[in-house]
């Protein structure tokens, strides 16, 4: 085991090891440390739902009911009630015909691709594409395929030299995690009809807080019913855990059938379900925390534009700030800390080398007062 030791050696050296920061409050736009408050910039919880009270009396409700623990993966006993609403619910927020909910987003994306492309078949990314996704390629034994970054052209070169497979399939992230921009999906769309491949994306920045509705990426282009596979979070938006697939009924069938992340898993709680379930009553009916969220990032990115600080080209939520090497990254993020602002260091294997960056959050819960205090700071 002498590689352990050595590894963690390596790490510790190059400023690129991990470490877990113990929370001790409610996710929120502060966050309570060791006793001491940090006003945070790092969290998904993107509406302010993650702590809202409505979310927590529907959990409890239902834990009254079903108790906590579910005890059986869906396909034996463990689909409730709630399990089914939720799915149902799901698929009308989209718009689509049917959802297959899982108990993480990340094993959405990986069953459902492994599950839709074999070794005969060729799956094709975008070369930011979330670690799932990727992971997803591999589990499949898919010919996996690269395209560059947001590049429709580069996708175009990919689709018309990939011959000799039973089946395509293209899969995007819709808003990237780490630079914030927006994929090309009007583009896609329409080269995946060309060459016959089918179009899966994953929604899990964009639910909530893209599109009129806060459909997402899909909504936002108009292009509802043209995308095969939609993945989608409950983690992020939603304030609260899981993910789910929408689409046609014989997709969400099919995937219920094949797809062994859904399969061979304990089922989610119940009270996760009512939690999101009361989510997507509160988007739909209270589009200005959307509003304060997009007033918000368009305060901040002035801000930072003014101090003419390095940004990516982020089109979203997201906001990242490039610093460079690791351990500059990790001193800047250290300084803020200190100074009772958390925005943890994005490093390397996430992001490439040389673009380590403080990938800044902002939520509706951020008032001008906080998002000032974190400019002054920086």
């Amino acid at each position: 085991m002498d590689f352990i030791t050595e590894e963690l050696r390596k790490l510790r050296k190059e400023d690129l090891l991990r470490t877990l920061r113990t929370i001790e409050s409610a996710a929120g736009k502060e966050l309570t440390l060791s006793g001491r408050k940090y006003l945070s910039f790092s969290s998904t919880n993107y509406l302010g739902l993650a702590n809202d009270p409505r979310l927590k009396e529907a959990a409890k409700k239902a834990i009254e009911t079903y108790g906590w623990g579910t005890a059986s993966s869906r396909l034996i006993c463990g689909t409730t009630r709630l399990h089914r609403e939720l799915e149902e619910r799901l698929a009308q927020f989209h718009g689509s015909e049917a959802c297959i909910s899982f108990v993480t987003g990340y094993m959405a994306n990986v069953g459902t691709i492994a599950a839709l492309v074999g070794p005969a078949d060729a799956v094709i990314v975008d070369r930011l594409d979330h670690a799932s996704i990727i992971d997803g390629c591999r589990l499949s034994r898919a010919r996996l395929l690269v395209y560059q970054h947001a590049d429709a052209k580069s996708l175009e070169n990919v689709l018309s030299g990939a011959h000799g497979y039973n089946r395509k399939l293209v899969v995007t992230d819709t808003v990237f995690s780490m630079d914030g921009d927006i994929c090309p999906l009007p583009d896609i769309v329409t080269l995946a009809k060309h060459y016959d491949a089918m179009v899966m994306v994953d929604e899990a920045h964009a639910v909530g807080v893209l599109g009129e509705k806060g459909r997402g990426v899909v909504e936002y282009h108009g292009l509802e019913g043209q995308v095969d596979v939609v993945m989608g979070p409950m983690s992020k938006a939603f304030g609260g855990v899981g993910g789910y697939v929408v689409g046609s009924d014989e997709l969400i069938a099919y995937l219920q059938n094949k797809c062994r992340s859904f399969i061979f898993t304990t089922a989610p709680p119940a009270a996760g379900c009512a939690a999101s379930l009361e989510a997507i009553n509160i988007i739909e009916k209270e589009p200005q925390r959307r509003e304060k969220l997009w007033e918000n990032v368009s305060y901040l990115k002035k801000g930072l534009a003014a101090k003419k600080l390095q940004m990516t080209n982020s089109a979203s939520q997201i906001v990242a700030v490039i610093v460079g090497e690791a351990d500059k990254a990790q001193a800047l993020s250290r300084k803020l800390f200190k100074q009772g602002i958390l925005i943890p260091a994005i490093r390397p294997p996430t992001v490439p080398k040389g673009t380590s960056r403080l990938r800044i959050m902002v939520t509706s819960e951020h008032e001008r007062e906080d998002i000032d205090r974190l400019l002054e700071a920086l």
